[in-house]
């Protein structure tokens, strides 16, 4: 006959139940004999981002990579550029537009992924002519793709808003994008675009350093609370150094331009990181994508980029 619940098992000392010895048996099967190793060592502690809120060692690795394979094409293959940016930019503009249609933003990908690669690759054999001539005419067909998307029965929903939305990106993203590849096809473009590319990093370097040692003064809590007025003048200081630096001994030009232009890349690049932070903020995201351990997706990485590629094309196209 079977026992009644919580009764003593017939097989065991008096006084021992069954939790008893399931308590006994799981406390056997826990404990070490001396001098051997425990087999279920402690977790090991969990990784501490920087102040800057950034995994340091990953972005270190990753940036190094980046600044290896720049450095590789420009100084070997400077044409090749033109397909490091297509690359770059193909990924940069599906990250945007994955984000905004998850925010119900109905962007028309196919034509801005299209449109994209026009403006870098017309822009070798037209210049600036074929730059704008493709971006017109993104803007036009993704403005058609836009109305016609869901077919001619019904009315587009949020026309206006998403039209907009398109054509700012195709602002953002790869016009912008297409004046590093401008500078490129210039009798000296790879040594300028290793300016832009230098006092870029150099922008972002002398500001998070200046920022995670003296930061104490928000300079836009309400877009970027880690960016701080310290930091930004970090920031200035290291793109004039830099500018001069890279002007002189690249371009052989005049030490003040490098100061214009290193002082002008401390406001662009500063001013992207807070437009590309309110973007983000609007959608409710923390990066664009996760790509890249530690900086986030490309377009995470080319924000302050991007707008500094053109002040770059238009400063030293003025005065070099």
């Amino acid at each position: 006959m079977g026992t009644a619940a919580g009764s003593s098992d017939p097989q065991l000392p008096l006084g021992v139940t069954d939790a008893d010895s399931a308590a006994e048996a799981a406390k056997a099967d826990t404990e070490v004999p001396p001098g051997r190793p425990d087999p279920t060592p402690a977790a090991e502690p969990e990784k501490k981002a920087s102040r800057a809120g950034r995994n340091l060692p990953a972005a270190v690795g990753v940036g190094a990579g980046l600044g290896g394979l720049v450095i590789g094409v420009l100084a070997f293959a400077p044409k090749a550029w033109l397909l490091v940016v297509a690359v770059a930019i193909a990924i940069a503009t599906w990250e945007v537009t994955k984000r905004l249609r998850e925010a119900d933003v109905l962007v028309p990908r196919i034509p801005l992924l299209v449109g994209g690669q026009a403006m870098i690759w017309l822009g070798w054999p037209y210049g600036t002519t074929g730059v704008l001539g493709a971006f017109a005419g993104t803007t036009i067909v993704s403005m058609l793709w836009r109305l016609f998307d869901r077919g001619l029965r019904g009315r587009p929903r949020n026309y206006l808003r998403d039209t907009a939305v398109t054509v700012f990106t195709a602002a953002w993203v790869p016009f912008l994008a297409s004046f590093a590849t401008l500078m490129v096809l210039e009798d000296d473009g790879a040594a300028r675009v290793f300016c832009l590319m230098i006092v870029c990093v150099a922008s972002d370097v002398g500001g998070y350093a200046s920022g995670v040692l003296f930061g104490k003064h928000p300079m836009a809590p309400a877009i970027s609370p880690k960016k701080s007025w310290e930091g930004f003048g970090g920031s200035v200081l290291a793109c004039i150094v830099a500018g001069v630096l890279t002007v002189i001994l690249l371009l052989d030009a005049a030490w003040w331009i490098g100061a214009l232009l290193g002082v002008v890349l401390a406001a662009t690049a500063t001013a992207s990181d807070l437009i590309e932070s309110q973007v983000k903020r609007d959608l409710g995201i923390k990066d664009m994508g996760t790509l890249l351990p530690g900086h986030g997706g490309i377009m995470d990485r080319l924000d302050s980029i991007l707008p500094s590629a053109f002040v770059t094309w238009l400063v030293l196209g003025a005065f070099v």
